[in-house]
């Protein structure tokens, strides 16, 4: 995960967020990652189809227990103002294919996060992983 994007230097309360993050999916605890998300956030993991409350926490259990995934993620951007951040990250996903193999995913996600109100945390309130088409190979 990067620290820099764009020569600015990444908050480092947010890269703290998503080292957190990243850890979290890859144990596949799904409370921990579902603790990073604001209560009424909305995740947008297959295309058209928003989830939020309690059948977003639900999918990222059936998510993890189905096809233990492991990511990767490099913040290309980032914007902050306030208690609101932008972020556009690079990602890389493996997961289990049903087959007995794995498969790769790849995408750019949209992710828009909120400090809390003590100032403490940030935390995903949009989450789209699919929020852009990545960039083609060279």
């Amino acid at each position: 995960m990067g620290k820099t994007t764009k020569g600015a230097e990444l908050p480092g309360d947010i890269e703290k967020h998503l080292e957190s993050y990243v850890a979290a999916f890859n144990a596949n605890d799904a409370d921990a990652v579902n603790a990073l998300y604001t209560d009424e956030a909305v995740a947008v993991w297959e295309r058209g189809k928003p989830v939020s409350g309690q059948a977003r926490r639900d999918s990222v259990k059936e998510f993890f227990a189905t096809a233990r995934p492991q990511i990767a993620a490099d913040v290309r951007e980032a914007y902050v103002t306030g208690d609101t951040a932008l972020l556009v990250v690079d990602w890389t996903m493996q997961v289990d294919d049903g087959k007995g193999g794995r498969e790769q995913l790849v995408g750019v996600g949209l992710d828009v996060l909120r400090r809390t109100e003590d100032g403490g945390a940030w935390l995903y309130a949009i989450d789209d992983p699919f929020g852009e088409e990545p960039p083609a190979a060279a």
